[in-house]
């Protein structure tokens, strides 16, 4: 019976053992689903030691009733009890062997080690990073597509198939994430968001008191001194003795006497009491282009143009492969040309390829632009692995077929990088093209800068996570088994800034991308060609450029 308990961890074991390799589980939802396996055989194993506890308490009741209706007895007359010599016998036997006996049945694991089991296998749980992670893709995601927190906490997102909601604890700690980062503006919506569901009589483990601590001290942190004292205020009615509250209540009829007293005061701490509200100033100058294109706002694409772009067959410029079935290509932009082929990969390739990415799949890497070592950013938040077309015959086929719709080479190519996007999982504006001050930005490939790019969609996304390109107001949406493709330099090998594009946040769903860089060194001939005038003969250069 041993034995066979002890093979029902043995999963377990392997399964975590599979996982110790991974970090940021956050990052990719491949990697997530891992997780949702895991915690059901927890689940199996917890309802195991659920029996065996209840076994091992009906004993011990038995153990209770049997001492209780013993002592009932002595302690009616103590005295006379023990003057019988048996009593007293026995009373030194249960006290010496029979205590001790009901001591180790509490404290045996009737569970062959479930409790050390999950010691053991909680280091493969995800960290606080991973919560922290997750808690910051939620604020992205509440950013990006202008999402109220009432929303998200009801969990009434578009494409949803399993609805879920936050209860007044969940929204407390996205606020308490959010503070400790002093980033005060999400700290005030999440906490406001706590203080309803709690107003509204939802039963928690916090109460207002601790919310409206964060929260009055968030408000004033963001300059709107009255709203601060009301919230002071109603956290001291509730507790009058918050040595805090009290403290904060008259520092901030301090700074509300001193700024009363004169209207443009320099005082530092009067300073502070006005600042700005909003969102924390980030990094990306085009923050507010790439976020109304990730919403499908703000695309410039006219009627006129659009007239101009069409669907239509393609053989590859007369492929021998494609001539005889063609693909289906169609324009999706026409500055820069971006073209979309459909039914390009099929369902068994798709899966395939996941199947061999899954077991590799680590934080996805940018290259450093100064120093071209690879490392991980917080603008990239997805998982990355990469295929070689010599390790299966699905992907050396999957090659082939882009080589011949593309006319490039796939010698002097990147691998297939698969990218497996996580919670909130985004890759903001970037070009794929090393621009003139990264001269070796991708020295250690050696087949010179990236003219083009193939990506692949192997999954449908049911809200947010499309290709935008923040210069030209263009969005393309991931659909299942197809590809798009663009030129990222112009013939003359100079870079197309046009190109700058990015993978906006997935808002539900599970974002799967296969991407192909296509590497290469771009030559460029000069050739003088005669050319006959009225006054004389005189030469003029025909330049030729060749992609290598």
């Amino acid at each position: 019976m041993k034995a066979m308990r002890m093979l029902k961890v043995l999963p377990l074991l392997v399964l975590f053992s599979s996982c110790q390799a991974h970090k940021d589980f956050f990052t990719s939802i491949g990697h997530m689903t891992d997780l949702l396996y895991t915690e059901k055989d927890l689940l199996t194993s917890l309802k195991e030691y659920i029996k065996a506890e209840e076994l091992k308490l009906e004993q011990i009741k038995k153990w209770a009733e049997k001492f209780n209706s013993i002592s009932e007895t002595a302690t009616k007359d103590p005295e006379g009890f023990l003057g019988h010599p048996v009593n007293a016998f026995k009373l030194m036997k249960r006290l010496n062997t029979e205590w001790l006996e009901l001591e180790n049945l509490v404290l045996k694991d009737m569970s062959d080690g479930f409790i050390s089991n999950l010691t053991i296998q909680r280091q493969y749980f995800p960290s606080d990073e991973d919560q922290t992670g997750a808690a910051r893709a939620l604020i992205r995601l509440q950013d990006t597509y202008n999402l109220d927190t009432e929303t998200i906490s009801k969990g009434n997102l578009p494409g949803v198939h399993h609805k879920s909601t936050l209860t007044a604890e969940d929204c407390y700690e996205l606020g308490k994430i959010a503070y400790t980062e002093a980033d005060y503006y999400h700290t005030e919506l999440w906490m406001e968001q706590a203080l309803r569901q709690l107003d509204a009589g939802e039963e928690s483990s916090i109460d207002k008191v601790l919310v409206l601590d964060y929260l009055s001290y968030a408000v004033y942190q963001q300059g709107d001194l009255e709203k601060a004292l009301m919230l002071t205020k109603r956290l001291l009615e509730l507790d009058p003795e918050h040595q805090r509250g009290n403290g904060n209540l008259k520092y901030f009829e301090y700074i509300r006497a001193k700024e009363e007293n004169t209207s443009s005061s320099s005082d530092s701490e009067a300073v502070v009491s006005k600042t700005k509200k909003g969102r924390p100033k980030g990094h990306l100058p085009e923050r507010q282009k790439y976020e109304k294109l990730c919403r499908g706002e703000g695309i410039k694409m006219t009627p006129r143009r659009q007239k101009k772009l069409f669907c239509r067959y393609y053989d590859g410029n007369r492929s021998p492969i494609l001539i005889l079935s063609p693909t289906k290509q169609e324009d999706e932009w026409d500055k820069p040309h971006i073209v979309r082929y459909h039914d390009i990969i099929s369902d068994a390739e798709i899966e395939k390829v996941k199947a061999l990415a899954r077991p590799r799949l680590r934080r996805a890497t940018i290259s450093n632009p100064i120093t071209g070592v690879l490392e991980t950013a917080h603008y990239r938040i997805s998982k990355s692995a990469w295929l070689s077309g010599y390790e299966d015959p699905t992907i050396a086929r999957i090659n082939t077929r882009i080589q011949e719709l593309t006319g490039l080479d796939v010698t002097t190519a990147e691998e297939l990088q698969v990218a497996n996007y996580g919670m909130g999982g985004q890759y903001e504006p970037h070009f794929d093209f090393a621009r003139k001050d990264e001269p070796d930005a991708f020295k250690e490939l050696g087949t010179g800068n990236r003219i083009a790019t193939w990506l692949f969609y192997m999954s449908d996304v049911p809200a947010g996570g499309a290709t935008v390109f923040p210069e030209v107001g263009a969005a393309v949406y991931p659909k299942k088994g197809t590809a798009v493709f663009w030129y990222n330099l112009f013939q003359s090998g100079e870079g197309d800034y046009s190109t700058r594009h990015a993978a906006c946040p997935v808002l539900v769903g599970s974002k799967w991308g296969e991407y192909r860089e296509y590497s290469g060194r771009i030559f460029t001939f000069i050739f003088w060609h005669p050319v006959s005038v009225a006054n004389g003969e005189v030469v003029r250069p025909v330049i030729c450029t060749l992609l290598f």
